[in-house]
């Protein structure tokens, strides 16, 4: 499961830089050839730019290959670093629930229950950050998963 979830942030990720590239094209184009931007173009790419940053985080995260300090664990033995992984993979779940779902799903009910929209595009703000509450289940998935590995690699090591 986690491989294909992976595979389709991927993908999605790839697709929201297009669309971003292709707005930003067409800002571009309009402006200098037609004499006339776009409104929307700004507003898309800017969207796109939030949605691509927050679900490459979610899949940098499923590869476990985030940015970390690794001056401690070259220190440890095997199960000491081990139950530091623990450590850390827990201390993401809180802070990703605290942030992306309890933060971000009342940011999005407020946005809903405001109305509020954009100014160009008309769409409602809600949908736009409605992407911290789904990336940060997500974040939880991958993390209660590596979890489980990692606990399977310290029984190991009894």
């Amino acid at each position: 499961m986690s491989k294909k979830l992976n595979w389709f942030l991927e993908w999605l990720v790839v697709f929201l830089i297009a669309i971003m590239l292709l707005s930003v094209l067409w800002g571009v184009c309009s402006r200098y050839l037609l004499a006339d931007q776009s409104s929307w173009t700004d507003e898309l790419a800017r969207y796109m730019l939030i949605w691509v940053s927050i679900f490459g985080a979610v899949y940098i995260s499923g590869k476990n290959a985030h940015i970390t300090i690794d001056l401690l664990p070259k220190f440890l033995s095997i199960k000491t670093k081990l139950n530091l992984d623990l450590i850390v993979q827990l201390i993401i779940i809180l802070f990703t629930t605290a942030i992306f779902i309890i933060g971000g799903g009342r940011y999005v009910y407020v946005s809903f229950k405001l109305e509020q929209t954009s100014a160009a595009l008309g769409l409602p703000i809600g949908f736009v950050y409605l992407v911290l509450p789904i990336s940060g289940l997500m974040i939880i998935y991958f993390k209660t998963v590596q979890m489980r590995q990692t606990f399977k690699k310290l029984k190991e090591q009894k």
